[in-house]
């Protein structure tokens, strides 16, 4: 396809775009794609990469630059990448200094995403509530059955990133959320922050694997197996809320690598119980005006996803 400049940097707004989707836990950034009307193109052009690697060494490179597509990739990575470079610092002390509003917002995100695509299952049959069920049980059981925090050396660091790039080819759910379940979100957002170059690139060459991996396959769930896929996802989705629930009282503290006093059990508990270990809860008006705001900004893309084909 052949884009103008001005193409191009509406292109790479689109990335910036996506990139604040999937440092956010709750908003994904493959649903941003699909919004915009970049969705299809992307999906293909990760397709094509191992093609074009074969094409290279046969046909040259201005061919296997065509196959791949490869300004498209190039400009939109560029913008996931400045927009998640930016905005992890902000968020990551967002999360230390103000956990409560922090999450609440995130937790509007989640509840909303669930819903939409939830409701986007065609056809509710016994498989499909079975799925659900299995995978709400399932998602459930790890936030509670999991510690906060899991280890952080290259190998765990690595299958992070190829399970979180995930969200980028799944429409309603999102990396950050991913890295939530792992206990590597706050790790990896302060890697970022800290520019940990050997953390970043182990990280990066998960997403790769993971993203040239998974294409296919994803592209072939939903084709084949769309109600079972929507299914399993909303329930996942829902079972997980215990992990980003605001109000958590912890039980045991752990020092990570860093050298940071990390929560590592912890368990939800109730705003008032909350307000009784504290002696006050200041930020339950807050908490709950950001959660409000973060599910009724999920409703907003909904909207923008009617008005706007993904085709166009």
């Amino acid at each position: 396809m052949n884009r103008s400049i001005k193409d191009y940097a509406l292109l790479y707004l689109k990335g910036v775009a996506m990139g604040a989707a999937d440092v956010v836990p709750g908003v994904s950034g493959g649903t941003i794609a699909f919004i915009s009307g970049i969705y299809e193109e992307l999906i293909e052009s990760i397709r094509s990469i191992p093609e074009a690697v074969k094409i290279l060494f046969t046909q040259g490179i201005k061919a296997a630059w065509t196959k791949a597509n490869a300004n498209f990739l190039i400009v939109l990575l560029a913008g996931i990448g400045s927009a998640i470079v930016s905005l992890a610092g902000l968020i990551s002390t967002l999360i230390k200094e103000e956990p409560v509003p922090v999450w609440s917002f995130f937790f509007g995100l989640i509840v909303a995403s669930t819903w939409f695509v939830g409701k986007s299952i065609k056809k509710i049959d016994f498989p499909a509530v079975i799925l659900f069920l299995a995978a709400s049980a399932i998602a459930y059981y790890i936030t509670i059955a999991s510690p906060s925090e899991t280890p952080e050396n290259y190998a765990f660091i690595f299958l992070s990133g190829v399970i979180a790039i995930c969200a980028m080819i799944l429409p309603g759910i999102s990396g950050s959320f991913i890295l939530l379940l792992l206990g590597k979100y706050l790790f990896i957002m302060g890697s970022l922050k800290s520019l940990d170059i050997p953390v970043i690139l182990v990280f990066a060459s998960g997403c790769l694997i993971g993203l040239l991996s998974f294409a296919r396959v994803v592209s072939f769930m939903f084709k084949r197996f769309h109600n079972a896929t929507l299914a399993v996802l909303t329930g996942f989705m829902l079972g997980s809320l215990n992990k980003v629930w605001p109000w958590k009282n912890v039980l045991e503290y752990r020092t990570n690598s860093h050298g940071e006093k990390v929560a590592f059990i912890e368990e939800s508990v109730l705003p008032n119980t909350y307000a009784d270990i504290t002696g006050s809860d200041p930020q339950l008006l807050a908490a709950i005006g950001l959660a409000a705001f973060g599910f009724v900004l999920v409703f907003a893309i909904e909207m923008i996803a009617k008005r706007k084909p993904a085709s166009l």
